[in-house]
């Protein structure tokens, strides 16, 4: 008896063995170039869709709520995919450890154009709201899966530089996401949103299926653990419901809020003891234990949620401090979006060369909260300033993203790739929530009125404040609070440890280790 591949081998004769070998040489041999590019422009085009689909919506709202009749649930358009996507992140990076990269990839792009498809052929707020969970079903594993599917080609040494182009994919789709979904709101129907996806969806699923069935596979037997991801859906979705809802639905410390967390805390102790007690458990208690993943994943959250917090919060300074337009201020974000594309590619670039490869991110990460310490000085800045402050934070935040996600990958075992992946994007998600939850609490706070689509004018928060000066004296705190998420983040890349990555930059790696001999 001897393993091979992915099964055990019992009592095989000569020949057998030898027609095996051959299959799985043939089956699991290095990736060519063509292939490489071919599954990476699949993933790049299933990346934009999934990120696309976060922003797009938001312009088209108060058209659907008008077709709909209903205003009061649109919140619930953004939040049903959000909740979605963000508690089936870890499902897809286990189940892909378990049954493989692209039956997963597949699964995941065909229940996000079902829930498309859906959400385009609904005629009520309910449908639409049902049918945004199940596109957000699918489009949470596209994130995970992308990246896991990255380790499975590059070498860790390279994997940086296919991060930072799917990083630019990301920023791109939401950088247009809006524009084009006000365009099609305004000019077509809504419905356009989301029938686009259908066929952006078969171009993708094609591109990938061929090529992924020659990615490696590190399969064993497994026992999916359905009572934890159960009790980490159940935790999760209560606490973002809270953290969604709490100032904008009902007050903060309203009964709600304080039922939704307690919940949530007490499932949480419950999912501690069963991962701590369980023979498989679903997130692997040896990989949350691994300090770079719990350095790395502190790193990139944390960084993705000043970004995040600023983006959502930001168009309203821009609106009421600097009395831009709606269109201009928008405009005026791109800065922030579009730099961290190339603080990523030379961040991912710098770890094929460099052996201390994370001083690209400490020096990047430090130049983000130094500006953005200077807007917590001068809230009221002029807006030359203020752009050149962004540019500096994007292009900062954007160094961190590809040394975080390429050291967790090269931390943990292969077979464990996909859990470690999915479960940073889920804690990634879940910080995200977290930053524009406080961000908008300390707004709440300072201007006693609901910040929410459907809520107050800008000349009320205006009057609420005493004039757009004091207003920007109230996002002083705001600022305050991306910068501090900004320095917990350098404080994880600072204690992330440099382990060695495998593989040179200029020779590929084989992408399964060569087989014992048979005794």
């Amino acid at each position: 008896m001897r393993a091979t591949g992915p099964q055990l081998i019992f009592e095989m004769t000569a020949s057998q063995r030898l027609h095996y070998s051959r299959t799985d040489a043939e089956l699991h041999a290095p990736l060519t170039k063509p292939e490489v590019r071919s599954i990476f422009y699949g993933l790049t085009l299933a990346m934009f869709l999934s990120a696309l689909n976060q922003t797009i919506v938001a312009t088209a709202l108060p058209t659907i709520g008008r077709e709909f009749g209903d205003l009061d649930n649109l919140s619930w358009v953004i939040i049903s995919y959000l909740l979605s996507s963000t508690v089936v992140a870890p499902l897809y990076g286990k189940l892909s450890d378990i049954h493989g990269r692209r039956s997963m990839m597949l699964v995941s792009i065909g229940l996000f154009m079902a829930g498309s498809a859906a959400s385009a052929a609904a005629r009520d707020m309910t449908t639409l709201i049902l049918a945004r969970t199940l596109q957000g079903i699918g489009g949470g594993g596209i994130v995970p899966l992308t990246q896991t599917v990255i380790a499975d080609m590059v070498s860790p040494r390279e994997r940086g530089r296919y991060q930072a182009y799917i990083g630019a994919a990301w920023v791109s789709a939401g950088t247009l996401g809006p524009a084009f979904g006000g365009i099609i709101a305004e000019h077509l129907h809504w419905s356009l949103i989301f029938w686009l996806n259908v066929p952006l969806g078969l171009v993708a699923a094609l591109l990938t299926h061929r090529a992924m069935k020659r990615l490696p596979r590190h399969d064993r037997a497994h026992q999916l653990d359905i009572m934890g991801a159960a009790l980490l859906v159940a935790a999760s979705t209560l606490l973002l419901i809270a953290l969604t809802s709490g100032g904008t639905r009902v007050p903060w410390l309203s009964p709600t809020i304080l039922i939704l967390v307690a919940s949530s805390l007490a499932l949480t102790i419950i999912l501690v003891w069963w991962l701590r007690h369980t023979p498989e458990p679903f997130l692997p208690v040896n990989v949350m234990r691994n300090p770079i993943m719990r350095a790395g994943t502190a790193a990139t959250s944390w960084t993705l949620g000043a970004v995040i917090g600023l983006t959502v919060f930001m168009p309203l300074y821009f609106q009421i401090v600097h009395d831009l337009s709606v269109s201009e201020a928008g405009f005026a974000l791109i800065p922030i979006t579009v730099m961290t594309t190339p603080g990523s590619m030379l961040s991912g670039r710098s770890m094929m060369y460099l052996r201390h490869y994370k001083y690209c991110s400490i020096i990047g990460a430090s130049i983000a909260i130094l500006s953005l310490f200077t807007l917590v000085l001068w809230p009221a800045m002029p807006l030359y300033g203020v752009m050149i402050v962004l540019i500096l934070t994007g292009f900062g935040a954007g160094t961190v993203y590809p040394v975080a996600t390429v050291a967790i990958q090269n931390a943990v075992p292969a077979q464990h790739v996909g859990t470690a992946t999915g479960t940073m994007n889920f804690f990634r998600a879940l910080a995200s929530t977290l930053a524009v939850a406080i961000m908008g609490a300390i707004l709440l706070g300072h201007l006693g009125a609901t910040l929410q689509r459907g809520g107050v004018g800008i000349e009320v928060l205006t009057q609420a404040a005493g004039g757009a000066f004091n207003l920007a004296g109230v996002f002083r705190w705001v600022f305050a609070a991306a910068d501090v998420f900004l320095a917990l983040a350098l404080a994880g890349i600072l204690l992330l440890e440099e382990r060695p990555l495998r593989g040179p930059a200029s020779a590929p790696v084989p992408a399964q280790a060569p087989a014992a001999p048979a005794e």
